[in-house]
C-alpha cells in the first residue's frame, strides 16, 4: 500500500511538472510572438517616418530652390531684403538639424509651414518692389520724354527766336540806296562831269539814306571810301583824324559826313577834292563804299580814262 501510495506521488509531480514545463513553452511562444509583431510594427514606424523625413526634406529643399531663384530673378531688389532672406536661411538651416537628428516631424512640419509663409511675404515684398520699380521707370520715362519734347519746343524757340532777331538786326540797318561815284570838273553851274582822269578836278558821291523806323533816330556819322585803281584809298590828309573803326579794324576814309537822322530817307552828295596840280588821278576803276554803325551799307564803282 505504502508503494502505490508512493507511486501516485511520484506520477503527481510530474504531471505538476509537465504542465509547468508547457506554461513555460506557452509562454516563451507568447514572447517570441510579441517581441516579433513588435520589430515588425517598429520596422513599419520606422519606414513611415523615413518616408515623412524625406518628403519633408523634399518640400524643404523646393522651398529654398524656389527662394533662391526667386532672388537671382530679381537680383536688382533682394539686396532690398537681406534681413529676411537671412531669416529664412536660418529657417532652413534648423529644420535640417531637425530632420537629421531629432526626427521630431510635427515640429519640423510646424517650422516648415512658419517658413513657407515667411517666403510668400518675401515673394510678396520683392514683388511689389518691382512693380514700384517698373512704374516708377515708366514715370522716369515719360518724364524725360516730356522733357526732351520741352528742349526741342525750346531749342525750335530759341531758333526761331535767333532767326527773328537777326532778321530785326539785318532790318535795324541804315542803308544807302541809289549810290552814284563820278569825276567832276568845274562848279556850280559850270559843273560838268568828265570819264577823262586827267580833267577830273573832284570825286562827287550821291546816295539816299533809306527810311528805316526801326532805326534809333539822331546824329550819324557816314563815312564814304574810295579806292583808287592801285587800291590805294583818297583822303583829305592822313592820320586818326582821316579813319574811323569797322569791325575792330582802322580804316582811312575819303570823305565823312554827320547827318541828323530822323528816320526819313536822306539825299546826300559829298566831294572830294584832288589838291594835287602836279598829279592827276590814275586811270581805271574806282570802288565807292558807304560805312554807318559799323555796317557797309552800300557800294557802287566808276572808271575813269
Amino acid at each position: 500500500m505504502e508503494n502505490m501510495n508512493d507511486i501516485n506521488t511520484n506520477r503527481k509531480g510530474q504531471s505538476k511538472t509537465w504542465i509547468l514545463i508547457v506554461i513555460l513553452i506557452a509562454a516563451l511562444a507568447l514572447l517570441a510572438w510579441l517581441y516579433l509583431s513588435t520589430r515588425s510594427r517598429l520596422g513599419s514606424l520606422l519606414e513611415e517616418k523615413e518616408v515623412q523625413r524625406t518628403e519633408l526634406q523634399r518640400e524643404l529643399d523646393s522651398l529654398i530652390t524656389e527662394h533662391n531663384n526667386i532672388k537671382v530673378e530679381y537680383a536688382a531688389f533682394s539686396d532690398s531684403l537681406t534681413a529676411k532672406d537671412s531669416i529664412i536661411q536660418a529657417n532652413a538651416l534648423e529644420i535640417r538639424k531637425l530632420l537629421d537628428t531629432q526626427y521630431e516631424f510635427y515640429k519640423v512640419k510646424k517650422k516648415l509651414d512658419r517658413l513657407r509663409v515667411i517666403s510668400q511675404g518675401y515673394l510678396k515684398q520683392i514683388d511689389s518692389l518691382y512693380t514700384v520699380n517698373r512704374e516708377l521707370k515708366e514715370e522716369n520715362e515719360q518724364i524725360r520724354s516730356s522733357y526732351q519734347k520741352e528742349q526741342q519746343k525750346t531749342s525750335t524757340l530759341m531758333k526761331d527766336k535767333e532767326v527773328l532777331t537777326e532778321k530785326v538786326n539785318s532790318a535795324a540797318v541804315l542803308r544807302a540806296y541809289k549810290i552814284t561815284g563820278m569825276a567832276v570838273r568845274g562848279s556850280g553851274d559850270k559843273e560838268r562831269v568828265t570819264d577823262k582822269a586827267k580833267r577830273a578836278e573832284k570825286i562827287k558821291v550821291c546816295f539816299t539814306l533809306g527810311e528805316n523806323p526801326l532805326l534809333s533816330a539822331g546824329a550819324k556819322n557816314i563815312y564814304i571810301r574810295i579806292s583808287r585803281p592801285d587800291k590805294l584809298i583818297l583822303t583829305r590828309g592822313k592820320g586818326d583824324d582821316y579813319s574811323f573803326s569797322y569791325k575792330g579794324e582802322i580804316l582811312q576814309y575819303t570823305m565823312r559826313e554827320t547827318v541828323n537822322y530822323q528816320n526819313q530817307a536822306i539825299d546826300l552828295c559829298t566831294y572830294w577834292i584832288n589838291r594835287s596840280t602836279k598829279e592827276s588821278l590814275p586811270e581805271g576803276m574806282y570802288v565807292v563804299s558807304v560805312y554807318a554803325d559799323d555796317f557797309e551799307i552800300g557800294q557802287t564803282s566808276f572808271e575813269l580814262k
